[in-house]
């Protein structure tokens, strides 16, 4: 999914919450500059970065809207969302969902526990079956590499020989 988006010139954005937010910056900082080999930018962009737009958003409306606001203004049908929360219950994370849902935005979820509302929210949602956030974490950032690493191999095949 989140090859053929690319392939087909839409972009990730990605978005969480604490260290989700940082999974979500380190993703898609591999995309637009490289993960294992040199190669083209990819479009992708983390909505935890923009301050002013975090703390416009949070004050002058509420703290759930930052990444649903967000959306609205940059998701496009035909983009992927990585919409990331170890609970799977961020307020924040599960308004930004319902907007992809009314823009006809793919969304991939990475949740750990149960995997919270964001489990039947997402079109995909990975879970980590555990209880302590930072062994959710973990197995987050081990996903992150594995979709660099696919996006990767799928758009950037490696040459013969090599």
């Amino acid at each position: 999914m989140l090859a053929k988006a690319l392939r087909d010139g839409h972009k990730i954005l990605a978005f969480g919450n604490g260290g989700s937010a940082a999974d979500a910056q380190h993703f898609t900082a591999e995309l637009v500059n490289h993960y294992r080999h040199d190669r083209p930018a990819l479009p992708a962009i983390a909505l935890t970065t923009d301050t002013s737009i975090l703390t416009s958003v949070a004050n002058d409306s509420a703290f759930g809207e930052v990444f649903r606001r967000q959306v609205e203004a940059l998701g496009m049908r035909g983009d992927v969302v990585i919409a990331i929360s170890t609970s799977g219950n961020s307020p924040n994370v599960l308004r930004a969902v319902e907007a992809c849902t009314q823009r006809g935005i793919k969304v991939i979820g990475l949740a750990g526990r149960e995997g919270g509302e964001l489990a039947s929210m997402a079109d995909i949602c990975l879970v980590v079956p555990h209880l302590e956030t930072s062994r959710i974490q973990e197995v987050h950032a081990m996903l992150v590499h594995f979709f660099c690493q696919t996006i990767e191999e799928e758009l950037f095949p490696p040459t013969v020989g090599h």
